[in-house]
């Protein structure tokens, strides 16, 4: 798995890959994504939200209820939330796909000496999970942030054709107080106004 980190007000770190294999063109007809399963305590029933790019060269997931905090007014239990997605991709037939990168986008408040992490995964059911990814940065900070993962050509991992199976789509925040005392602090993929989302970048192939 190749990572590139990106976080407005921090420094960049980037990997540079091998030069891709070119994809096949996305398949013309619709691309469907349904929310077949929702656990976790970052996306309560009814507040995570899947959209196909019109192109279908990607998906986005938003979500309304995604922040964990520390400091005044937070319950031990906020420190930490987590989301497991379970995503029924329907795609037309003579086609099959992988994910080849993803976009993870938020927003963070952590006071001097408090930290946050953000981690993911994502595999196709019966497949081997992608290795899961952490970002952590630290306070003081004050920004919108933005990680990104992307996979090696190489190392993409393609639904099987002609078979109707999940995408699992894992994500956590985490939060710690640290040296900051009883200050809040939190990091949130949280966006009441779709305006913040994760994207998912499907690679194509034929059949």
């Amino acid at each position: 798995m190749l990572t590139m980190i990106t976080a407005a007000g921090m420094a960049l770190s980037m990997l540079t890959a091998p030069a891709a294999t070119a994809a096949a063109e996305p398949p013309p007809d619709r691309v469907v994504i349904d929310v077949e399963t929702v656990n976790g305590s970052g996306c309560p029933r009814g507040t995570a939200a899947v959209a196909t790019a019109t192109d279908n060269t990607a998906f986005t997931v938003t979500y309304s209820e995604y922040t964990a905090q520390v400091g005044d007014g937070s319950s031990p239990t906020d420190l930490r939330k987590n989301c497991q997605l379970g995503l029924r991709v329907h795609i037309p037939q003579g086609f099959t796909y992988a994910v080849e990168q993803a976009d993870y986008r938020g927003f963070a408040y952590l006071a001097k000496g408090a930290s946050a992490v953000q981690q993911a995964s994502y595999y196709i059911q019966g497949t081997s999970p992608t290795t899961r990814s952490s970002h952590p940065f630290g306070g003081p900070y004050n920004d919108n942030w933005q990680f990104t993962d992307r996979t090696q050509t190489t190392d993409l991992v393609y639904a099987p054709c002609g078979e109707d199976r999940f995408l699992n789509v894992n994500t956590e925040l985490r939060v710690n107080a640290g040296s900051s005392g009883t200050s809040t602090s939190f990091v949130s993929m949280d966006s009441t106004d779709g305006g913040v989302s994760t994207k998912y970048h499907f690679h194509w192939k034929k059949c």
